[in-house]
């Protein structure tokens, strides 16, 4: 059975697409039977430091993932070529650029859009919806960074109703942990497995999954 593909994509830059991108792969890798990959296709390769310091802590074999790059059309190329071999491939795109982000979707089974809670973010996410549709593939948003203040959060969300995108319910609160984690080659599933970060990880990789 071919693997699932999901492609992290934001043009809004700052959104957290390789933050969102690690911890989801990782909470995957810890259900999966034939295991997840990783793609990175975003020039500036932030997903691939992480990808080598958690090497330096868990060695080339204990990382639980297998990690690729590609560019371009090469993106879809390498994606489908990975999922003949694993359960998920997660692919972190780059922001602004079309013509990297295109093919990394049109692989794609699902798109996930992280947002941040402002009106700003929701306006820049139509730009990632559309280049969804163009390329037939359902796409997502999922609320990250939000702060504890809730009458903002609650607004967004009833933009978001209204603006007619599908979202998750699960949310990633605005908590120091998911960078801290990241910057150690881990997340927070493995530095706080207890903690609220890690449990609203778990929550929205369930929900994912339902979407698969």
């Amino acid at each position: 059975m071919v693997g699932r593909i999901l492609t992290v994509a934001q043009q809004k830059g700052g959104s957290g697409k390789t933050t969102l991108a690690a911890h989801i792969a990782v909470a995957l890798s810890k259900l999966a039977d034939k295991g997840v990959a990783i793609l990175d296709v975003d020039p500036q390769g932030s997903l691939g430091t992480w990808f080598e310091a958690r090497e330096e802590i868990f060695g080339e074999d204990g990382t639980g993932l297998e990690f690729r790059t590609a560019s371009g059309w090469g993106a879809r190329r390498e994606a489908r070529s990975l999922a003949r071999s694993h359960d998920f491939v997660i692919i972190d795109t780059p922001p602004k650029t079309d013509a990297d982000a295109k093919p990394a979707i049109d692989a794609a089974d699902l798109v996930v859009v992280p947002i941040q809670p402002t009106p700003v973010d929701l306006w820049a996410t139509e730009q990632t919806i559309r280049l969804a549709e163009r390329e037939d593939t359902p796409a997502i948003l999922i609320l990250n960074r939000v702060p504890p203040r809730a009458s903002l959060t609650r607004e967004m969300s009833e933009a978001i109703a209204q603006s007619g995108y599908d979202a998750l319910q699960s949310r990633l609160g605005n908590r120091t942990g998911y960078a801290a984690s990241m910057g150690t080659g881990h997340t927070v599933i493995e530095t706080d497995p207890s903690g609220k970060a890690a449990q609203e990880i778990s929550a929205l990789v369930a929900e994912l999954q339902k979407r698969f």
